[in-house]
């Protein structure tokens, strides 16, 4: 048995449905971790169909040519065990690793615990296994799991520790919120501990619509400390020399196993014995990233989120309007983060109502980024809606329709050059406008992808602030940052005069939207009842605005869309 073993991890990102360009990044992935002496490599969750796939599993073809993918790739792993994550259809379909080695696959793992909760749908999707996996590289146990199968204690993890495995992978596609990859860390480092086994933890990254993969992978010891970690956001191939020795004589010296094993007697299919032709030295020390601090892990997820979905989708470039406020700002920031001031152009469409300030504001930030502004002023589109809209209006007071007008109006000249010019439109709402209904339908709301439609007002400020800091070279204007917030419908209009403070209504969001907290537990942490019931009210009320808005990415633990799923007929409130 080898005293250690050298292990890599393949942080890929993978397209969903590329079924050839996902097998050429797993080829390459086997042929750069043999290169670099590994004994085993391991790629993501489902890498050869990209996670998640969804209504794709239901097509028998799509099925057989990721079989005919791995079939294809598994010839690449010759001297070098290759675990390969792939939805195997069988007697049914199940989210399973492959076991590649000698050039064929040799075995394969079936995920057991299928997670339907938050995102996730994998009930709907697949048949669970039945039995943990170890197999033997170079005379050492290794188990086998996929993602859930981990974040739970028990099977298959300990049964796999338990029957022998000094080493348990994981590959995972982990989706991302804030936080995420510290608590994911800390949970991977407590099944360490509790199997007195070394854990290889697989993940994806990329953007894949609402959802971001952060990546994070991550190799730990048997006491649960960091041996070797992947930074987050980009990919990685991650090598670490494992002390499989170490975990055995842990055993030796902690008995508490043996009652265990003798009690549980776990059942564990074992999916072969293999040996490498690993030549290269035990030397290695793996590469332990730094994580990132809170704010910027956010802000580096809404850059990768942004350059994924446009680059995924098959756009070259985007537009945004631009009006001088915070999340237009922040948008902007993102944009040219992630694509380049060249593939950004900023829409500045001033009305009546604007004001200098704004307006001078813009026009300064997007010269400070370099990017190109198209100027379409609406006064001239407004005064013909109020001429056409005279007659049926006669007798009427100007309201929030004309309000809305105005954002519509913005609306169609934005879609009209993504149409003339195939770019994407970038919109600017943010989670706490969007909770509330502070939007306008086929308006602000008009677009193709909502970049921080899951971030609160108060964390865009503090989004804004970070990047400001970062760069000053190409400073952010300090009005925007401390200029009262408003929608600039009309005169002196102040977002306040229709909203609680933000630092009064985002906590109530909070509770209600992630939380389900109900209006006397609001209450009872301290938030005013009449703020509590006027926020429950327009949040209830605002379903049917969000189920038309565009996809977003996904920060919180509970955005909408994809996380949090109410009807818009609805007759409960609170």
């Amino acid at each position: 048995m080898a005293t250690s073993m050298r292990i890599a991890l393949a942080q890929l990102n993978t397209v969903v449905g590329d079924l050839p360009g996902n097998e050429a990044r797993v080829a390459r992935a086997i042929d750069d971790a043999r290169e670099a002496g590994a004994a085993l490599v391991a790629t993501p969750e489902l890498a050869l169909s990209g996670y998640p796939p969804e209504d794709l599993l239901f097509k028998e073809h799509f099925l057989a040519s990721a079989r005919a993918a791995l079939d294809r790739v598994a010839g690449r792993a010759r001297g070098i065990v290759a675990l390969i994550g792939f939805p195997e259809r069988d007697d049914d379909v199940y989210n399973a690793l492959a076991v590649c080695a000698d050039g064929a696959v040799q075995a394969v793992y079936r995920k057991m615990r299928l997670p339907n909760y938050g995102v996730f749908d994998e009930v709907r999707y697949f048949q669970a296994g039945t039995e943990p996996m170890l197999i033997e590289v170079d005379g050492v146990g290794v188990g086998l799991t996929i993602c859930e199968d981990i974040w739970v204690p028990g099977a298959p993890a300990m049964d796999e520790a338990l029957a022998g495995a000094r080493l348990v992978v994981n590959i995972s596609a982990s989706p991302y919120h804030a936080g995420k990859a510290a608590e994911r860390e800390r949970m991977i480092a407590q099944r360490a501990r509790d199997g007195l086994c070394a854990v290889a933890f697989c993940a994806l990254v990329g953007g894949q619509d609402e959802l971001i993969f952060d990546g994070a992978s991550v190799v730990v010891d048997h006491t649960g400390a960091a041996i070797a970690r992947s930074p987050q956001f980009s990919e990685d191939l991650l090598i670490a020399d494992v002390d499989t020795s170490a975990a055995g004589s842990a055993r030796l010296r902690d008995t508490r196993p043996r009652l265990a094993v003798r009690e549980a007697r776990p059942r564990v299919a074992h999916g072969g014995a293999f040996a490498s032709s690993v030549t290269a030295d035990r030397s290695h020390h793996g590469l332990v990233a730094e994580p990132l601090d809170p704010i910027a892990e956010v802000y580096a997820a809404l850059v990768l989120g942004t350059r994924d979905y446009v680059a995924k989708n098959g756009f070259r470039h985007v537009c945004l309007g631009l009006s001088g406020g915070i999340d237009s700002t922040l948008v902007l920031l993102v944009a040219v983060d992630a694509l380049g001031a060249d593939r950004v152009t900023a829409v500045i469409m001033p009305s009546r109502y604007s004001s200098t300030g704004t307006q001078s504001d813009a026009r300064a930030l997007a010269g400070n980024l370099g990017v190109d502004v198209v100027e379409l002023p609406i006064e001239g589109p407004m005064t013909a809606y109020d001429e056409l809209l005279a007659a049926p209006f006669a007798g009427r007071a100007p309201d929030l329709t004309e309000e809305n007008l105005q954002a519509r109006i913005r609306g169609n000249l934005l879609m009209a050059l993504s149409n003339k010019f195939g770019w994407l439109v970038l919109t600017t709402g943010n989670k706490s406008e969007m909770s509330v209904g502070y939007s306008t339908l086929y308006g602000d709301s008009a677009g193709g992808f909502a970049v921080i439609k899951d971030c609160p007002k108060t964390l865009v400020y503090e989004l804004t602030a970070h990047r400001a800091h970062r760069d000053p070279e190409n400073p952010v204007p300090e009005e925007i940052v401390t200029r009262a917030p408003s929608a600039e419908l009309r005169l002196e209009q102040r977002d306040e005069d229709s909203l609680p403070p933000y630092d009064v209504l985002d906590p109530i969001l909070e509770g209600y939207v992630e939380f389900d907290l109900g209006r006397e537990q609001l209450i009872a942490r301290g938030l005013p009842a009449e703020a509590v019931d006027r926020v429950l009210r327009l949040v209830d009320l605002a379903e049917y605005k969000r189920r038309q808005s565009p996809p977003g990415i996904k920060i919180t633990p509970r955005a909408f869309g994809r996380d949090r799923r109410l009807p818009i007929t609805n007759a409960y409130r609170g």
